[in-house]
């Protein structure tokens, strides 16, 4: 193959001029030969503002290895070269005997990614779940935010496909690929129902409408091929015999023999820290970010970042940074272009939001995390769990400010630091009740701090970023886990048939990078144990 960089066409081009330009670079005179190519990665450049153009890496197939030699040998480009490509091979098995099915403990992304890849190698792997299927944790969300309602086992954190299922479902890491794992999730994410342009896209995202059919299509996959799934069904202890995992007690009062068992638990299950903090299972607090969400009307970023609102460009999205005097930094985090502030709470009387998308990020408004990064030296106690108290210290002040509903607050109050009365021309888009009230008063005095000089330095990047009426909300405390379970390079923990896996176990950062986790895990147990 030949593999063509740079390749630049205005916003707006059809596929016919992708494939005379192909042409073009590759100096095929004959324009009416059909070309065969695969585009690789498309990104925006908008930096002028007047010429916005797509830029792409394509693959193109010769018919033969004499016609590649031949092209670029006449073809002297220093974007133009020869590839391979890379192609994902999964790990041959090991050679111990597997008496019990491999046991992964919660279906979000590296739950779910685990499990599909054991399921396809033959391992027949048993998937519990403490919530729902996703077509019932749809349900049991959309009445918490209509009626306040919280369902502690299926909400916007728990239940199948994890925490990613209600966020803006961005699919772009910035971890390093070599063996090629990434198209392999983006991949079996396109097998499932996700559109193909995922597949080289610069930033691809699936929205919440889109994803739940998608995790729902990996479950049946998983179950094709011999693979099985416990939902609303809860992990509550686990059994150890000389330092080696035995089995695993279910909130069913069942007690089920394991071997190797993954746990893809998320960066909510606090009641499972703590069960393995008992239990003697090694692990560590590590930091993580808090803050507050922004947002501004959709039309106002799209102007400042594109110049105009253009539906062929999609919702302008931004990542924004800042250091400030103090030493702290403060950055932008899951971004959401027209999206939604979502009420993302899991335990009673304590209360978190996110950001959510649909697939068509068609909302009025835009949104985004602004969050402070936090360490163990902030946190009470020298516990591996005090960020875990840390957060829950957040989220009870941030319930209690609005009796349960989330606390918003304009961006000239918060610099005042008085409650809100009214609300400006930014209307909240937000999936659950709202109240106004003095969001900064729940922060400490370096956080609050931190947030107000982020976000006029953010305006200096894009004007009206701090505009008076523009809307804070939070408490924005789930960005990542506050716990690390430690594992050796077996991906074991130190008690032997563990796997800590995913989000939660600290190892992974978004969607992508969880599901790659997850196949790391499935690879490391497949390494060492035969197919059942």
């Amino acid at each position: 193959m030949i593999r063509i960089t740079q390749l630049q066409l205005p916003v707006g081009h059809s596929q016919e001029d992708l494939e005379d330009k192909i042409r073009e670079i590759l100096s095929i005179k004959d324009t009416s030969r059909p070309v065969s190519y695969k585009i690789i990665r498309q990104s925006l450049d908008a930096r002028k503002r007047s010429g916005k153009k797509f830029v792409y890496t394509v693959d193109v197939l010769c018919k033969s290895k004499n016609e590649e030699r031949s092209i670029l040998k006449r073809v002297h480009r220093k974007n133009v070269m020869s590839t391979k490509g890379t192609r994902y091979v999964f790990p041959p098995s090991g050679t111990e005997p597997l008496r019990y099915p491999p046991v992964v403990i919660g279906s979000g992304p590296a739950g779910l990614f685990c499990g599909l890849m054991l399921a396809r190698h033959g391992y027949h792997p048993l998937i519990v779940e403490r919530g729902a299927q996703a077509g019932k944790r749809k349900n049991a969300v959309e009445r918490f935010w209509q009626e306040g309602v919280l369902d502690q086992r299926s909400n916007v954190q728990f239940g199948e496909g994890g925490a990613g299922t209600f966020s803006d479902g961005k699919l772009h890491t910035l971890i390093k690929d070599p063996a090629g794992r990434i198209q392999a999730v983006l991949k079996a994410f396109v097998e499932a129902g996700a559109p193909p342009e995922i597949l080289y896209q610069q930033k691809p995202h699936l929205g919440t409408d889109v994803l739940i059919g998608i995790v729902e299509c990996i479950r049946r996959q998983i179950e094709g091929f011999g693979g099985r799934f416990l939902f609303e069904t809860q992990v509550t202890d686990f059994i150890c015999v000389d330092g080696a995992l035995s089995r695993l007690r279910l909130d069913t009062g069942e007690e089920i023999p394991v071997q190797a068992v993954v746990g893809a638990i998320g960066h909510s299950a606090r009641d499972t820290f703590e069960m393995l903090y008992r239990r003697g299972f090694a692990m560590e607090a590590k930091s993580f970010a808090v803050g507050v969400r922004v947002e501004h009307p959709q039309e106002m970023i799209d102007r400042a970042l594109y110049g105009e609102s253009d539906h062929l460009l999609g919702a302008a999205s931004y990542k924004l940074t800042h250091k400030c005097v103090s030493g702290r930094g403060i950055y932008s985090f899951c971004m959401c272009p027209g999206g939604y502030v979502v009420n993302a709470s899991s335990e009673e009387k304590a209360l978190a939001v996110n950001g959510m998308s649909y697939q068509a990020r068609d909302g009025q408004n835009a949104n985004s995390a602004l969050v402070v990064t936090v360490s163990p030296a902030d946190y009470p106690g020298d516990s591996p769990l005090s960020g875990v108290a840390y957060q829950r210290e957040l989220e009870r002040k941030a319930w209690k400010l609005a009796g349960g509903k989330v606390p918003i607050q304009l961006w000239e109050d918060y610099q005042a630091s008085q409650a809100s009365q009214c609300l400006g021309d930014v209307m909240p888009c937000i999936k659950g009740a709202y109240q106004l009230g003095d969001l900064r008063s729940i922060f400490p005095r370096v956080i609050g701090d931190t947030i107000e000089e982020g976000i006029l330095a953010f305006q200096r990047k894009i004007p009206g970023f701090a505009r008076p009426d523009c809307l804070l909300s939070g408490v924005e405390s789930r960005t990542s886990s506050p716990v690390r379970i430690l594992r050796g390079t077996d991906m074991q923990s130190n008690i032997q048939g563990f796997y800590p896996c995913g989000e939660g176990a600290g190892y992974a950062g978004g969607i992508t990078s969880a599901a790659i986790d997850g196949i790391k895990v499935a690879e490391a147990i497949a390494k060492k144990y035969m197919k059942i």
